[in-house]
């Protein structure tokens, strides 16, 4: 004798055997998943409540919310709040901060302000020459100037004062790639040092072979900034006062003997960190004698 057949088999149970159960029916299709999209400018995206479509122009936090704007085709711009419900070709995404873009590394300075080369050997040294009058005028240029002298290959030497400046021009021989750049202190109108310069460039050879530049100060300390030690500017010393020794006194440190003046020079060469701690009026003419000593002869 044949079954009669149940009403669960003539009528499937498209809802499942129980309609408390926690599972979803296996019919429904499940929600799309929305993809995480940065939101990066010029992106094309649909906000899906409103169907207002629109590329990024930006994203700012405005009252601690981030948002977007959108700009449509007709140049209409709308803002909407960043995160879920925005659509791209019909799919759901979730909008977020665009990563930051990554900035290049700062480059390093010298202290004469010039791109630091990490590693760069010096250069062999060419036979043009950068000249100053004295030990402290040598360090002051080599603490501030040092890397760019080394990279260029230029040596700077002492002339110990500029008395002989002429004879030691002569014997030099300047001339075409064989320069000289020469730094004298106290190079104003009618000083000695503005007598011995004129006289220098009426030397053979000398006419665009040598520079004569200089700084107004009588001691290459007072082109240190005053500031660096302490002082609103430098004290005038009278004539008969060694301005080293009136210096350091006006400072109150020792000032007794030389090793009193070449422990004081340390203490103001230590203060001065970059061409900034340095008047224009000095800094300036050491890259003028620099460019002018490199100048390929060709």
């Amino acid at each position: 004798m044949s079954r009669v057949p149940a009403a669960s088999d003539r009528f499937p149970d498209r809802y499942g055997p129980d309609v408390l159960s926690s599972g979803p029916p296996a019919h429904h299709r499940r929600r799309p998943v929305a993809r995480e999209v940065p939101a990066r400018r010029d992106l094309v995206v649909e906000e899906a409540s409103t169907g207002f479509t629109g590329a990024i122009t930006r994203v700012e936090k405005i009252a601690g919310e981030h948002v977007v704007e959108l700009e449509d085709g007709r140049s209409a711009r709308r803002t909407f709040p960043l995160g879920p419900g925005f659509m791209i070709d019909g799919k759901p995404v979730l909008l977020t901060r665009p990563a930051p873009r990554a900035q290049a590394p700062a480059r390093k300075r010298s202290a004469s302000g010039s791109v630091f080369v990490e590693g760069a050997r010096a250069r062999t040294a060419r036979a043009s020459r950068i000249w100053v009058e004295g030990t402290h005028d040598a360090e002051l240029v080599q603490k501030v100037w040092g890397h760019d002298l080394r990279i260029e290959g230029i040596v700077v030497e002492q002339l110990e004062g500029a008395d002989n400046l002429v004879e030691r021009v002569q014997a030099f021989g300047p001339s075409a790639g064989r320069r000289l750049g020469i730094l004298v202190d106290h190079l104003v109108p009618g000083s000695k040092e503005s007598r011995i310069a004129a006289e220098v460039m009426k030397l053979p050879g000398a006419r665009g072979n040598v520079e004569v530049l200089g700084h107004p100060y009588v001691d290459v300390w007072q082109a240190v900034r005053p500031a660096r030690v302490g002082l609103r500017e430098w004290p005038h010393i009278p004539k008969g006062t060694d301005i080293k020794v009136g210096s350091l006194a006006a400072l109150g440190w020792p000032h007794e003997d030389t090793a009193d003046i070449g422990i004081g020079w340390q203490r103001i060469l230590s203060t001065v960190r970059s061409y900034a701690d340095v008047e224009p009026s000095l800094s300036g003419r050491i890259e003028e004698l620099i460019d002018f000593v490199t100048v390929d002869p060709s």
